[in-house]
Parts: C-alpha cells; structure tokens; sequence
C-alpha cells in the first residue's frame, strides 16, 4: 500500500514528506493506522545524526492507533483494537526477558539498532529501496507495520494523543520514579527538564506523595505547566538554581533529582542537588559519544547513587495498562501533556516549537 510518512534522508537536514510502498504484515506482525504520534527529543537526535542510525529513515517511536489487519501467527490482537505502541518490544524469553527487565531484550537489540523488523528486512521502500524503521515503529506516518510485541491493547475511550504519550513520555517518566527509584512517600523530589517526560516524573512523584515537588527548566511557558503537574516550587534554569534547591530542602539537597534533558552538563549540576545519601536518577538520552564527568570522591564520601532509567525500567504491557486505569479514574492528569497538535506536513514547525520551549510536548495527529 501507498502511504505518506516523514522520511530523514540525511543527518541535519529537514523531514522529507514523502509517499512511500508499505508491505503487508508478517508473521507476527501487525498493520496499524496511526492516529497520533508524539514529538519527542529522541527523533531529533537522529534527524541531527548525534544517534546513529541507518537512512533513509522513519522515525517516529511515541505513537497510538488502531489495528487494521495481522499477519500470520498473531493471535493477542484483532482488527480494530486500539493499540498504544511500545519501542522496546520483547521476546519473553531471552537473559534479560528472564529477568523481568523486557526493556533490555536482546533478542530485539539488534534489529531495533539496524532499522529493521525480526527477520533483518524493512516493511518500507522508496522506489524499491528500503527505507528504515526507527524503534521498529516508524510511526511518522499514516500507517506502521510492527511487530505485535510493539502493540499493547488500550481502552477505546483513551484519546489517541494520551495513547501515544503512555507509549514513550508516560511510561519513560512514571517509570523512573516508580520502577527505577522506587520513590517512597514524603521523600523530596527535584526534576530538572519539564518537556513530556519530567512533566510525567512529576506526575509519578507526586502519585507517590513525594514533597516537596521541584521543577527546574529554562523556560517559563514549561514552569508554568509544571505547576499544574503539581510542582509546588520552581526554579529557573541558571546559576542560582542549586541554591533554590538547597533552600527548598533544608540546605541538605533533594532526596531524589531526575535528569530529564540528556545533557552532559545538566546531569553534572545535578548531582550536586542530590543530598548525601540521595539518588541522581539519569531518565534524559545523551547524545552518542558524549560523556559525564562526575566527581567519585563526592559520590563516595556522600553515599550519593547515580542510576540510569530505560524506559522507565517498565514492562509496557503491565505498565501501559496501568497507566490508561489511573488516566480513566481521574488519578493521573494527561489530558494538558500534549499542548499542541500538528499535520503530518508541520513536522519541521513542530520540531522548531519544541527546540524553542514554546511547547512541552507536542503531537502529530492523522
């Protein structure tokens, strides 16, 4: 079938919107209509080539829709269920699947990696050259084949745009307080980043009845939405952020500081947040090649524990559900995380919006 779909052609050059040949589903696999799909930092990053990736590519990993057809073998998905969509599908039985860690799945590591379904080859071509799949879902685009292990049925009445942001922002951020650190009750929390994913962190602690609530970001119009994600303190991104923290804190530093930005020197600052005996929990993606100096006296002397979050260290088809739940009940409060929406043909606006600030997260929908 033909389909219309945003295509990287080349490292730090605009989104091509393009008309491209999609194959039918394989075994295992399913055809999904896409209904939104989220603006998350992680294209960019291959749009800009600082993650590698094969190109041509459709990237595009944060997406919701509705099944239209399965291929061979699928049997836990029918035509017209709505499905949000997971990047880091899993087969149940590898090392780390045995573990209870599906997120780090080896089976799926290198076709993910290499741009392809299980079986090594693209479901996507353009003038009958393959085109690449970014997370084994390429869903900027009208339609995605994926694999079902990417597919995680959802209620009907989820709007699709909430969908989407339980398949990457949602699960990366609730997942790091609640799987990762494991937050406990009145432990104080600071978030530096409040795009989709800090945003979803605060939402997380705050579930978990941490305060006080600290939201740092360069941007006013993101301080702004973080209070009604519950932060109770804000803090401008700058040189007399840290002593805003300490001030909050009782001079001692927060019991818990997420990254969420993927900045080497912003993980730098914020270990120096963390107090004594605290955890640094890193939740943002760095550009590949890039490194953190952090000092090892201080984390030694200090007890201070840095751990990295995949994923929310989640399992999506235990935490997807979960999520919708709290969002149906009224418990968790998604509706305002997309602040603006897009046409397929506005990629590179969107892009622009968010690399300005003017939007914490935003979506295309279909």
């Amino acid at each position: 079938m033909k389909i219309r779909a945003a295509v990287i052609k080349k490292a730090g050059q605009p989104f091509e919107i393009e008309t491209l040949d999609l194959a039918a589903p394989g075994e295992g696999e399913v055809l999904v209509r896409i209904g939104a799909a989220g603006i998350c930092h992680s294209d960019w990053h291959i749009r800009e080539g600082t993650t590698e990736h094969p190109l041509p590519v459709v990237a595009g990993h944060e997406g919701a829709g509705i099944v239209e057809a399965v291929g061979a073998g699928v049997g836990s998905l029918r035509q017209g269920d709505q499905v949000a969509l997971s990047w880091a599908p899993s087969c149940g039985s590898c090392f780390y699947c045995g573990k209870g860690r599906p997120a780090l799945c080896e089976t799926w590591q290198g076709p993910l990696w290499a741009g392809t379904m299980l079986d090594g080859s693209t479901r996507l071509s353009l003038a009958g050259e393959p085109v690449y799949h970014y997370c084994g879902l390429a869903c900027f685009a009208e339609h995605a084949v994926v694999s079902a292990a990417s597919c995680v049925p959802l209620d009907h009445e989820v709007p699709l745009e909430v969908a989407a942001m339980i398949g990457c922002a949602v699960t990366t951020g609730l997942g790091a307080v609640m799987n990762t650190a494991q937050v406990v009750g009145g432990s104080s929390v600071a978030v530096y980043g409040m795009g989709g994913v800090g945003l979803s962190i605060l939402a997380g602690a705050r579930l978990a009845g941490a305060e006080p609530l600290i939201a740092v970001d360069r941007y006013d119009t993101k301080l702004d939405m973080a209070r009604s994600f519950g932060a109770t303190h804000v803090f401008k991104a700058d040189e007399s952020t840290l002593n805003g923290i300490l001030e909050a804190t009782a001079r001692r530093g927060a019991d818990y500081v997420f990254e969420a930005v993927g900045s080497p020197e912003v993980q730098e600052a914020c270990l120096h947040a963390v107090r004594p005996g605290g955890k640094l929990v890193l939740v943002g993606l760095s550009p590949m090649g890039s490194e953190t100096d952090f000092p090892g006296s201080i984390i030694t002397r200090q007890e201070k524990t840095v751990l990295g979050s995949y994923y929310g260290s989640c399992d999506p088809h235990r935490d997807f559900p979960l999520y919708a739940k709290l969002y149906l009940e009224g418990t968790l409060k998604l509706d305002s995380l997309v602040s603006k929406t897009y046409a397929l043909e506005d990629i590179n606006i969107a892009y622009s919006d968010m690399l300005e600030g003017t939007v914490a997260r935003g979506a295309i929908v279909f």
